[in-house]
């Protein structure tokens, strides 16, 4: 830096290391960034030095599907009498619905699973509901005025709906002829994706959501 004054040098220095520095020009995406990796890496571990961030209540019922493993045992009363065991129920497809009445969507998924009741009985499909924690005269004025055509079981303890890992209601499992669990679902959910679920456990059989689908409110 022959010539140069000893400020003047000092500047040029400068100015070459911050260039050294300039981020790159608008527009140019970075090849990975911090939120690809975990949205790869979801569910896994991020490491013990690292806070674990809010569960989505998505994931809350995930985690509890038991999609691809037998069902767990399910035992409850059946309101009007009687009880609900799954296990009496081997062979058959099963629809589980656990519910409670003040879970609003349960009012508009029980018009729609009345309809599938009613076009899939031939197939030997069996719907139940499960009303979690509340009374018998609760369930059944619920049933009346939503006159549903299946049967509902009483989970008065909430014993089932922990069984089952299914702490926000309603929450759906379809369960195939061998007792494995092929979908689950959290509500509310509409006509198309019941189908689709549905569609699961009866292999051989057109599954098709119903004309007119009320909308989950």
């Amino acid at each position: 830096m022959a010539g140069l004054g000893a400020g003047a040098a000092v500047a040029l220095l400068l100015l070459i290391g911050f260039a050294a520095f300039v981020p790159a020009p608008a527009g140019e995406e970075p090849s990975a960034s911090p939120s690809d990796g975990v949205v790869a890496s979801l569910g896994a571990s991020a490491g013990p030095s690292l806070e674990p961030s809010p569960t989505p209540r998505s994931s809350l019922i995930v985690a509890g599907f038991h999609i691809g493993q037998p069902a767990p045992a399910l035992k409850v009363p059946q309101l009007g009498g009687g009880e609900i065991d799954l296990a009496s129920l081997a062979g058959q497809a099963v629809w589980a619905n656990f519910m409670a009445t003040y879970a609003t969507p349960s009012r508009a998924e029980f018009a729609l699973m009345n309809d599938f009741a009613a076009r899939y009985a031939d197939t030997g499909l069996v719907i139940i509901a499960i009303d979690v924690r509340e009374d018998e005269d609760t369930a059944s004025a619920f049933a009346l005025d939503t006159s549903a055509a299946f049967p509902i079981g009483l989970d008065l303890d909430g014993s089932a709906q922990a069984a089952w890992e299914a702490p926000v209601l309603p929450v759906h499992f379809w369960i195939d002829a061998a007792g494995v669990i092929k979908a689950g679902a959290l509500g509310p959910i509409g006509g198309d994706a019941m189908a689709a679920n549905l569609q699961t456990i009866l292999p051989g059989v057109e599954v098709t959501p119903p004309e007119a689908s009320p909308s989950p409110s």
